[in-house]
């Protein structure tokens, strides 16, 4: 099932798509959903974020061949920051190159995890119980003030800079997906969630040792090797195989 967020001349839903069209949800989409008898074809409605979470959890270096292209050790243990609620947007809307700030921003297509109900200290073998679905992300990052800085904050947390869509595939099977990002159509990501350091599972049980989960909470589960600048004017494109393709577009920041 894919959960969009979705907005009409009639406000901001929530629904379930099917086919060409999309089917309207009463209230939010955890827990059992209601149906409201609204359906609406997709040319008619501009989908947003699928989520707005209260956090986005990210994780460094999941991968070994990008761990190595940043010129750091592969971790023994999920390597976890935190991007704010503010820099989520959605398929469409524009990722702002943010002015004299930074001279190099890039691209870091990855799968995110969305949690679908309160939970802490979630056993990995449990983990599913906990995840409403999954969805595309780009981790974009200010590289030049990640290396400035000696952390991570400020070039993780820009307004615009944590895309997430188009919906959220509550089937998907996170073990050995295809992961894939380009830039205007030219393929700069190729690689397979089977080849994460830190599956899903050990992912949800690390994070929710420190911190409790809420609905609609987000864990970016890292990006593999490839990453790059992007320039104003770029179109990028992270696509997961089962999920989807959530675009955006480079802008310059107002």
């Amino acid at each position: 099932m894919r959960i969009a967020r979705f907005t009409t001349d009639e406000g901001v839903s929530f629904g379930v798509v099917e086919e060409n069209t999309v089917a309207a949800i009463a209230a939010h989409p955890f827990g059992e959903l209601t149906f409201t008898g609204l359906r609406y074809p997709m040319a008619d409605v501009r989908l947003l974020a699928p989520i707005l979470p209260s956090k986005v959890i990210a994780i460094g270096r999941n991968y070994a061949e990008h761990a190595r292209e940043m010129g750091g050790e592969v971790p023994d243990e999920p390597v976890i920051f935190g991007k704010p609620s503010t820099a989520v947007i959605g398929p469409g809307e524009a990722i702002a190159y943010p002015g004299k700030l930074s001279e190099r921003v890039d691209y870091e297509g990855e799968l995110a995890v969305v949690i679908g109900r309160l939970c802490r200290e979630v056993p990995a073998a449990r983990a599913g119980e906990v995840i409403l679905g999954y969805t595309c992300a780009n981790d974009v990052t200010a590289r030049d003030l990640q290396r400035k800085d000696g952390q991570w904050t400020r070039a993780k947390g820009f307004d615009t800079f944590c895309p997430l869509g188009p919906w959220i595939e509550t089937e998907a099977d996170p073990s050995d997906l295809a992961v894939r990002t380009t830039v205007n159509g030219v393929t700069k990501q190729d690689a397979r969630t089977s080849l994460l350091l830190h599956d899903v599972p050990t992912l949800v049980e690390y994070v929710s040792q420190v911190m409790t989960l809420l609905p609609g909470d987000v864990i970016l589960t890292g990006t593999p090797a490839g990453v790059g600048p992007l320039e104003i004017g770029d179109e990028v494109t992270v696509s997961i195989e089962g999920i989807g393709e959530l675009t955006n577009r480079v802008i310059a920041r107002e």
